[in-house]
């Protein structure tokens, strides 16, 4: 069965995928936090991509818990931003949210699933395009769509597969997207609770923010001036 939803097409069961590879990586960030990840890949997504599961903190215990009716484990899925991920851009609120789920979800137990899906979907050229005609007067949405391109591409089908190969199928969803939260419940993840990230917000990011919260629905506690 498939269905039409934000994005594109999504089954609403994909098939199985399985663990790859397993390795522990120590992280630093820039800030000098620091801590441990155990880093997945895997075979058979849907999408043929080169995503990432990390399982922070007491992950598995907090994935038995949940299998046993407690609290679901925290998750981010989120999607790579080389711009904003490893470059420090502003335009964005990438990297400041990535490095916020690190910690959250360490301290809580859970998974951050490192998805390539660049610009939305788009890839790291048309994202680089898209800002361009951003610099021109568009919003980010309309970019996107002057480029051709659905305003927001992403499917989720990749991340359901691997938190279900880790054994993960009810999450407390870090983020502040509800189309995540909407697209894996529908491919059989139970999303018990969105917990919203912070607002990280800048002087290069805010009309970003305020269309996000504004045309998307994101859950961004912004000052009303946008």
């Amino acid at each position: 069965m498939t269905l039409t939803l934000g994005a594109d097409t999504v089954s609403a069961s994909p098939a199985p995928a399985t663990v790859r590879t397993r390795v522990t990586v120590p992280l630093r960030f820039a800030d000098g936090y620091a801590t441990t990840a155990e880093v997945f890949t895997f075979t058979g997504l849907a999408d043929g991509g080169e995503h990432l599961a990390l399982g922070l903190g007491d992950w598995r215990g907090a994935a038995d818990r949940a299998g046993a009716g407690g609290e679901a484990p925290l998750v981010r899925p989120h999607s790579e931003c080389l711009t904003g991920d490893v470059l420090g851009s502003e335009r964005c609120d990438c990297g400041p949210q990535l490095r916020e789920a690190a910690e959250r979800i360490t301290g809580a137990g859970g998974v951050l699933l490192y998805l390539r899906q660049e610009g939305r979907g788009i890839g790291l050229y048309a994202k680089l395009d898209a800002y361009a005609l951003q610099d021109a007067g568009l919003d980010t949405y309309q970019a996107n769509l002057a480029l051709g391109r659905g305003e927001d591409e992403r499917d989720y089908t990749a991340a359901a597969q691997m938190l279900t190969a880790l054994g993960v199928d009810r999450v407390r969803l870090l983020s502040n997207n509800p189309d995540k939260a909407a697209q894996l419940g529908l491919l059989g993840v139970a999303v018990t609770e969105r917990v919203p990230t912070g607002v990280h917000l800048s002087a290069a990011n805010a009309r970003y923010l305020a269309v996000k919260r504004d045309h998307t629905a994101h859950t961004l506690d912004l000052p009303l001036a946008g």
